[in-house]
């Protein structure tokens, strides 16, 4: 997870595309055939077509054996996870976005908890993989003791418009974390994680905007996940704004620990995690976790995580700060919350 960087606030230059939040959604430019071409080889790498078996999709990390939990000491210290006993559940609660917003740093915080077995790998169950069944999609989840919570997280959820209702329809009690990110800061970082993975891919702003400095492109998605207004309208067609949690991508990089007791406190679960458990890595420029009571090390996410970003114009920066921050006020509106991103 990259940190938030500079990039919030300020304000300059007009949007040339039409100005209010109703007007972002239009028909994409032609692109270039080349840009076409990279592009699509991109998406058939990053987007695969078909599900993974069960079986090939990782099972998350065998718990060591501990004392049932009726029988455990009140001196024990360290972060005791569930044993592989118990039943397989439908998640109680779900991360459901954003893409490069931190979400896959909050799920291995929450990992930490006694009480939150998730599942590692991001199952795509409703956006790619709903064909198969709610029966495949609970075989994949790990098993919990009563009082435990199941929890998975996809971050394309909250872009996707069928997940709403089919969550809602798994169960309409589901309670769903958002983690959201200044939508500026997002976008490039999200570029630069495309950039290390298809090394021709055109410029930013090539993509970002239309004729040069012309319309901000909402076709591609990169600009598209940012529109967080648009995409939660959406879901409070099946789920009330109660069962949501905005979790702030800049704070969970400043104060982890604060972030976390709000996800505790909304998921019911005593505040385990707190900020003895953490430390900032000045170097990769986001916590990392201290090393666990009989660990090595420290615990840090991937080497993914935290690489810099490409250098994008102060000019464009501007644009984009612009075309988003009537989005980013009806998003205030509605979640109740300022996320300071203007």
């Amino acid at each position: 997870m990259a940190g938030s960087g500079g990039l919030g606030g300020g304000a300059g230059g007009s949007q040339g595309a039409g100005g209010g939040p109703g007007a972002a959604l239009r028909a994409p430019r032609a692109p270039l055939l080349f840009a076409a071409l990279v592009l699509g080889a991109y998406c058939l790498c990053a987007f695969p077509g078909r599900c993974l078996p069960a079986g090939r999709i990782p099972a998350p990390a065998p718990a060591p054996a501990e004392p049932p939990r009726a029988a455990r000491s009140p001196g024990t210290s360290g972060l005791p996870v569930a044993s592989g006993s118990g039943r397989r559940r439908f998640p109680q609660a779900l991360i459901v976005g954003v893409k490069k917003g931190g979400t896959r740093a909050l799920l291995e915080f929450l990992r930490l908890h006694p009480d939150v077995r998730a599942l590692g790998s991001e199952p795509h169950f409703f956006d790619r993989c709903y064909e198969r069944g709610l029966a495949w999609y609970r075989s994949l989840m790990p098993r919990t003791l009563d009082g435990q919570i199941t929890m998975e997280k996809t971050p394309s959820y909250f872009v996707t418009r069928e997940a709403p209702r089919r969550i809602h329809g798994m169960s309409p009690a589901t309670k769903l974390i958002v983690v959201v990110r200044n939508p500026v800061t997002r976008a490039i970082s999200d570029y630069a994680q495309m950039l290390s993975k298809t090394p021709g891919l055109p410029s930013f702003g090539t993509l970002a905007f239309r004729r040069g400095l012309g319309p901000v492109d909402t076709a591609w998605s990169a600009v598209r996940i940012g529109l967080y207004a648009q995409h939660l309208d959406n879901w409070l067609r099946y789920f009330p704004l109660s069962h949501f949690l905005f979790v702030s991508g800049e704070r969970l990089v400043s104060d982890p620990a604060g972030e976390l007791g709000h996800v505790q406190d909304f998921l019911g679960l005593k505040r385990v995690v707190t900020d003895k458990h953490f430390y900032f890595n000045a170097t990769k420029g986001f916590p990392c976790l201290k090393k666990a009571q009989g660990s090595g090390r420290p615990r840090c996410l991937g080497k993914s995580k935290g690489r810099p970003h490409p250098r994008v114009p102060e000019a464009m920066v501007q644009r984009l700060r612009a075309f988003y921050r009537p989005f980013n006020r009806k998003f205030y509106q509605m979640t109740g919350q300022d996320f300071g991103w203007d």
